[in-house]
């Protein structure tokens, strides 16, 4: 996985250079500079989608975090699993750490974070089909679909394969008797995994249909919602798409970031899915790169707010901790003293 990733970055960056020198950057940028600081809407206009996938987590959760804590945790996931160079899960796991300060359960947390993430992958194949449909729907794209549908027919049976899998049940518990065979029944790591139990939750899940169906539906509103910076972004550039062209957009840039997972942090590669597709909706080249620039910017600003609340609340945290420790007074267990027994001295 490593060297995949290490190879991705070369790639995303001879993509980013194809791009910059095929299409008139200086226009785009000039185009940014006129729409001016209004393009700023676009970083809280963010928190919209994050908030209906949070809720589809607090379901998961049955309710045992609020809302706002779980929005402030996804907002921490998806900038640890943008902007920093892990592989793909490390938002997951940063958030299974946050949401325990409220749900101290850790076994239930990972259950419902990698359901989640089962969700997700439901969630991505249904949005993307609706931008299938959008696109074929376009008048200006007839025959432009053809390629994008067929690259999610050939990666449907990775996903299906992974839900199937992890439904079957029993991964968990199995990885924990290998990693005792590996590392020893002794090694920390090996203590802090409690396989059976985490499949058992994975299954008490999995079995609940409604829940499930419920938490697919949030996300996927958050999916759609999420289409409302393109749409927005483009009318202030002052090169408005439709509704249906906007989510079109946003479901098959979203796909190829999903299919690219390799190259760090989607570069190069959404920009130019961005390009393409804006495109196939009539919107011109400096406008299109322009709207690349603008998500590429509102990503990195919100991932960067994201992060350093992250690290405040660590900080916080662990002073609060050392003050509680401060100020807990230590009792020290007084020296008993022997006293003479008065008739005893007497005698």
């Amino acid at each position: 996985m490593k060297w995949l990733r290490l190879l991705g970055l070369p790639v995303g960056i001879a993509i980013l250079i194809a791009l910059t020198l095929h299409m008139q950057v200086g226009d785009a940028i000039r185009m940014i500079r006129q729409a001016g600081f209004a393009l700023l809407l676009l970083v809280p206009l963010h928190l919209l989608p994050l908030l209906l996938d949070a809720q589809a987590w607090r379901l998961l959760l049955d309710r045992r975090a609020s809302l706002g804590f779980l929005l402030w945790v996804a907002t921490v996931r998806e900038a640890v699993n943008r902007l920093l160079p892990v592989v793909g899960i490390g938002g997951e796991v940063i958030g299974i750490r946050l949401a325990q300060w409220r749900v101290a359960d850790g076994s239930a947390v990972s259950a419902t974070v990698i359901v989640e993430v089962l969700i997700t992958l439901a969630v991505q194949y249904a949005f993307s089909a609706i931008g299938v449909v959008l696109i074929v729907a376009s008048a200006q794209t007839a025959g432009s679909w053809h390629a994008v549908a067929l690259g999610l027919l050939l990666s449907m049976p990775l996903p299906a394969a992974a839900i199937v899998f992890v439904r079957r049940g029993g991964i968990f518990h199995a990885i924990e008797r290998w990693s005792k065979r590996l590392f020893g029944d002794t090694h920390p790591l090996v203590q802090r995994i409690d396989g059976k139990r985490l499949d058992a939750d994975i299954d008490a899940l999995m079995v609940r249909t409604g829940l499930l169906f419920r938490a697919f539906l949030w996300q996927l509103a958050g999916y759609v919602l999420g289409a409302l910076e393109a749409y927005v972004a483009l009318a202030l550039l002052g090169h408005p798409v439709s509704i249906g062209g906007a989510i079109a957009i946003e479901a098959i840039t979203q796909a190829v970031r999903h299919a690219a997972f390799f190259v760090p942090s989607g570069l190069g590669v959404q920009e130019a899915a961005v390009v393409l597709l804006a495109q196939m909706f009539g919107v011109g080249h400096d406008a299109a790169l322009s709207l690349a620039l603008v998500k590429r910017m509102r990503e990195v600003i919100f991932g960067c707010l994201a992060l350093v609340s992250w690290q405040g609340a660590e900080w916080y945290r662990r002073d609060a901790g050392k003050r509680v420790r401060v100020l807990v007074p230590v009792r020290v267990p007084k020296k008993r003293v022997d006293t003479p027994d008065p008739v005893t001295s007497e005698s």
